[in-house]
């Protein structure tokens, strides 16, 4: 008896963009429907218009939703790191370059700021309005970073009720749960054996946690057109008036940091700047217009093992940690330039001890505003450590959402390079990985580097390339040589 076997072919489909182009072009959506949100303008009693109140649900739930998972990604990837790092021996000697390169790039970066602060001088002739003089309602403080370390419950959770409507809403301590992870990961391998279970159960939870984490990542271009787009019609590009000078030289300091500082260490290290920013890119477009690089932190985790072959079990520590600490936008480039510009505006001449109190701050400072994180806390506590008035924040304010884009693209990009470069000195680096061709979405094929050897490698490049040609052709892996 003979069965007749019906071929069908395979439909066409039509071929999406590269996810890097679907966010560029979130991008452009998303400030094109900010300016139509613009000219609709406001109704009622001020309200957004349904185009404002769209754009802005879309982007907070985008942000809502990669903030949920960092939580557990937090806890269950650093306690997995730990346990893997008893099998290392240099595990000590990781965190301390870790911490060295931090503050490599911090001086660097201040040093940066403080020039251009000196050269172009945006606080005199300032048309900025003496009126908006006000202290900050949050301060940064060094005991706040020694509370901050001490969890307040289990969880690291915090209540904040409002009096008005009686509305609790709760919120995380990222360094608190580092801590608590931190905990947990060496009880686990002081437990020994019995342990070996809840060790397991950690990874296993953290390999699902990653795929529904890489689901929310499919979703950054609706989210960008979102982000941006409220973001426009919000604070549009009016709010930077008189702040223009001042935006500028922000600008010119996170581009001179970002395409100038981060590609010269990535090359003095051995490493392609070319390749470090294709595989960091998703990241610092995600920063750029979500302005969180806590709700960043998954994406700039999965770039950093996946794209720039760190290894998990060390990225797992350095990247929630720079997330909380490594930030030379927020707290090298903006509290430099902002400490004298109010200087400049005040009248208040600097002497040689007042920079290097700047250049300390933001060196060491960062770990003092981890438990209370914010650009503008990190400012109060550089002014506060010279001597100027904290009034002076408030001049600043009108153009912060702005600055904030800026800043959060080059902290998370440096938050990414910094364990990429550990590595490479340590010889942990997968350069296979790092130099391998970015896929469709963005990210290096999980199965290709360090799987396949150079020639299987090229074969399968070349394979991929007839297939985007003829996308009906099959393919077939006989004789291939393809380990599976």
């Amino acid at each position: 008896m003979s069965t007749q076997t019906a071929q069908v072919k395979p439909k066409r489909r039509f071929p999406l963009p590269s996810f890097g182009i679907q966010v560029l072009l979130g991008l452009v959506l998303g400030l094109a429907l900010g300016v139509v949100a613009i000219q609709i303008g406001p109704v009622g009693d001020g309200e957004p218009n349904w185009l404002a109140t769209t754009l802005e649900t879309i982007g907070s739930t985008f942000v809502t939703l990669l903030r949920t998972i960092v939580p557990p990604l937090i806890v269950l990837a650093v306690i997995s790191s730990i346990a893997n790092l008893r099998n290392v021996t240099n595990a000590a000697r990781l965190a301390w370059k870790t911490l060295l390169w931090f503050a490599v790039t911090a001086l660097v970066s201040v040093a940066i700021a403080i020039t251009l602060g000196l050269t172009i001088r945006p606080g005199l002739n300032s048309a900025v309005d003496g009126g908006n003089v006000a202290e900050p309602s949050s301060q940064g403080s060094w005991i706040a970073f020694i509370e901050s370390l001490v969890p307040a419950n289990f969880l690291g959770l915090a209540a904040d009720t409002n009096p008005d409507d009686l509305s609790t809403s709760l919120s995380f301590n990222a360094l608190q749960l580092i801590v608590i992870a931190v905990v947990l990961g060496i009880a686990a391998i002081k437990v020994g054996k019995p342990a070996e279970p809840f060790i397991k159960f950690t990874e296993s939870t953290l390999q699902v946690v990653l795929k529904a984490l890489w689901w929310v990542i499919r979703l950054a271009p609706i989210g960008t057109v979102g982000l941006l787009g409220n973001a426009v019609y919000s604070y549009g590009w009016t709010t930077i008036g008189a702040l223009g000078k001042y935006t500028i030289t922000i600008y010119i300091g996170l581009a001179l940091v970002l395409f100038a500082v981060y590609p010269v260490v990535a090359l003095i290290n051995g490493l392609s700047p070319a390749k470090y920013f294709s595989g960091v890119w998703p990241a610092v477009q995600l920063g750029f217009v979500s302005r969180s690089s806590m709700g960043t932190m998954p994406v700039t985790q999965r770039v950093t093992e996946q794209n720039l072959g760190v290894p998990r079990y060390y990225s797992a520590f350095a990247v929630p940690f720079g997330a909380t600490t490594k930030m030379d936008g927020c707290a090298a480039i903006y509290p430099a330039i902002s400490a004298i510009f109010v200087a400049q505006f005040f009248g208040i001449d600097l002497a040689i001890t007042d920079y290097l109190l700047i250049a300390f701050v933001s060196v060491i400072g960062s770990a003092a505003t981890a438990g209370t994180t914010g650009a503008t806390v990190m400012l109060t506590l550089t002014l506060s450590t010279v001597g100027l008035p904290l009034e002076g924040v408030g001049l600043l304010l009108a153009v912060d959402p702005i600055l904030d884009m800026g800043r959060t693209a080059v902290n998370v990009a440096g938050q990414a390079l910094i364990p990429a470069v550990v590595a490479k000195r340590e010889g942990l680096l997968d350069l296979v990985r790092y130099n391998a061709r970015r896929g469709s979405t963005g990210f290096v094929p999980l199965d290709e580097p360090g799987t396949l050897s150079a020639e299987e490698q090229s074969a399968e490049a070349a394979t991929d390339e007839a297939e985007e040609r003829d996308p009906e052709a099959e393919r077939t892996t006989a004789g291939s040589g393809a380990k599976g």
